[in-house]
């Protein structure tokens, strides 16, 4: 459920109701992984040692913070989304600042390849020393929606039952479905059956 067009906003929606029930793919510590890999916020090898390095619950544990750090997100963007973020919204993310000054993150020179010529570049990467340490590409995501997105161009789904919330990048910013393909295209049998019916 990658539709959001900002990775902040698609972990608020990694609960979500696509059809009609809830689903949570984050509900366990595999379903955390699972949504890291898929996300391509972690290097595999990394979420492959901390699995395997986990103390039982502990990944549940690290899931239920996520969720926690998820649901407090979505109340953030519910509460200002629809205009511009106003500087005194920068108390409300403390808790936010919180988890991001925690990271052991640095740079390091790798061995890159660009335009048919070796090379150097400068990686950011960080020491991944617990299960926790799992939650700082999530803040780090969050953290971007905040300073990169228009609060005025976040929306929500207009599905009657979706529960997904997107940017809308647009140019005319008129996105009204989290997908075409799914919301849309209920929204355009239901309308077509409006009218068979009207006509009936």
């Amino acid at each position: 459920m990658f539709v959001a067009d900002a990775l902040g906003l698609d972990f608020i929606n990694s609960i979500a109701t696509p059809v009609d029930t809830p689903v949570d793919w984050i509900a366990d510590g595999g379903g955390l992984l699972r949504w890291l890999a898929q996300a391509k916020l972690v290097p595999s090898d990394v979420l492959d040692e901390l699995k395997a390095r986990a103390t039982p619950g502990e990944l549940d544990g690290v899931a239920g913070q996520a969720r926690d750090l998820r649901e407090w997100f979505r109340g953030f963007v519910r509460k200002h989304m629809g205009r511009p973020l106003a500087p005194r919204a920068l108390r409300e993310l403390e808790p936010l600042n919180r988890l991001l000054e925690t990271d052991t993150g640095f740079s390091k020179i790798v061995p890159h390849r660009h335009d048919d010529h070796d090379g150097f570049a400068l990686k950011r990467t960080r020491r991944w020393r617990s299960a926790e340490t799992l939650l700082l590409p999530i803040g780090e995501a969050m953290a971007r929606v905040v300073c990169e997105e228009s609060f005025s161009d976040i929306k929500t789904c207009e599905g009657p039952a979706c529960t997904l919330i997107f940017a809308d990048h647009t140019r005319a910013r008129a996105r009204r479905w989290c997908s075409m393909a799914v919301c849309g295209n209920r929204a355009k049998q239901a309308a077509h059956r409006s009218r068979v019916k009207d006509r009936g």
